[in-house]
């Protein structure tokens, strides 16, 4: 029998309507290579090239995709063939190539994020990455940190679980949905520092309303007082068009990797300055490894390893579409439908109007309506999938666009707050 050819080989995984889908999405991207990124951002037709390769439901409109967003259909039917492929030899692949695949994996994160690949692990999730330097952090009883209410929930879960059992004392913030400037931002971090601050965190993008803060500038400040700073990046990596470099030399940088990446459920990161990694206690034991060396803090167990190798498919497909397109499309569509209701009276927007304070991300609310009441009726009578947030000062529904959503699903999203809102 003659031999497939590749094309032929790959139809007998993926099928020929994902292949369809893959060949009009390389015809699309060359011919947009001289197209200017927030030229490209307004082109519909492109885009919809774009969302032809993601499997996308068609049972409801996702404006949820802040948790966790979907895997294109390259990365999906790879994702699944290593899944078959391990299973296939089970452990001679976990005793013989298993740390070797997941290096390949760490070197082409690090590359996106502008680091060392001997200063990131891959973790399971951004929780993970953050928890193992709040509970690995060789705290003192009387040690101060300093945090925001707006932080994701687990953190501060965790920096309250330090305060009982390493007697920390936690210094919380509270960060205006609309600051003047970012000087009132890191005002306010700085005046939570004292001389017992050994730690502050800080969010890149603030989950719950889309805020992208100053980071350098608070990173900066800290290091002037001596404090270290972890910088939750949850949000920001693949979505925003940064490296570690712009963010003025954080000790500490975690993200997940299944938001904007598009990789499978279960991967994260953790970047640990070298300087900083020896002091740090291993949530998991590992006595093979220095104190020195950022593996000790990696010891995961047996874990789905596909998980890792489709990060390498999911990179890939990331660099075909550019993150700096990947940043003008998000920033366009938060803009095209948060301009149409910026004015309403009784629709607040919780999110800055100044459009470099943001991205995909937006938290409204419509006066009148619980979180959860808009977030139920949304759904409900438009088929259009939110989640609700009522704390921290943010009382609304978060919407998280991805490059996949159609303006045209926006418009049915607008349409349904000015209904609802009248």
């Amino acid at each position: 029998m003659a031999a497939l050819s590749k094309r032929q080989f790959l139809k007998t995984l993926v099928g020929t309507t994902a292949l369809s889908a893959v060949g009009n999405l390389d015809e699309a991207l060359a011919r947009v290579t001289h197209v200017l990124p927030n030229d490209l951002a307004k082109q519909e037709d492109f885009w919809a090239s774009i969302r032809a390769v993601y499997p996308v439901t068609k049972t409801f409109i996702q404006l949820e995709n802040g948790y966790y967003s979907l895997a294109a259909q390259p990365v999906l039917d790879a994702y699944v063939q290593h899944i078959r492929d391990v299973n296939a030899v089970s452990s001679y692949y976990m005793r013989t190539r298993q740390f070797d695949d997941k290096r390949l994996a760490q070197t082409q994160l690090a590359g996106l994020l502008g680091c060392s690949p001997n200063d990131l692990i891959i973790t399971r999730n951004t929780t993970e990455s953050l928890d193992t330097v709040i509970g690995g952090f060789p705290w003192k009883a009387g040690d101060e940190a300093v945090m925001a209410q707006q932080d994701y929930g687990a953190m501060l879960d965790m920096f309250r679980l330090q305060a009982r059992r390493q007697g920390i004392v936690n210094r919380v913030i509270s960060l205006p949905n609309h600051p003047q400037s970012d000087a009132e931002i890191v005002g306010l971090y700085e005046n939570a520092i004292t001389p017992k601050t050994r730690l502050l965190m800080v969010c890149q993008l603030v989950n719950i309303t889309g805020q992208i803060l100053p980071v350098r500038s608070i990173v900066e400040m800290a290091h002037r007082h001596g404090v270290a700073v972890l910088v939750d990046g949850a949000h920001a990596f693949g979505q925003l068009d940064f490296t570690l470099a712009d963010l003025g030399g954080c000790d500490y940088y975690a993200s997940s990797l299944h938001k904007w990446l598009g990789t499978p459920l279960g991967a994260g990161i953790l970047y640990v300055r070298p300087e900083k990694v020896a002091e740090l206690w291993p949530l998991f034991a590992d006595s093979s490894l220095a104190d020195s060396d950022i593996r000790k803090l990696n010891h995961t167990g047996t874990h789905p390893v596909a998980t890792d190798l489709a990060i390498q498919d999911a990179i890939k497909f990331h660099e075909r579409i550019g993150i700096a397109r990947k940043e003008a499309r998000l920033r366009y569509l938060q803009r095209y439908w948060t301009d149409q209701v910026r004015n309403h009276p009784k629709i607040t927007l919780n999110t800055p109007a100044d459009a470099a304070r943001s991205c995909a991300i937006t938290n409204v609310g419509i006066v009148g309506k619980t979180p959860a009441e808009l977030a139920k009726i949304l759904f409900d009578k438009y088929s259009v999938f939110t989640v609700a947030i009522d704390s921290a000062n943010v009382h609304g529904i978060r919407v998280t666009p991805h490059v996949y959503t159609t303006t045209a699903e926006l418009d049915i999203f607008v349409r349904a707050l000015k209904e609802i809102a009248a």
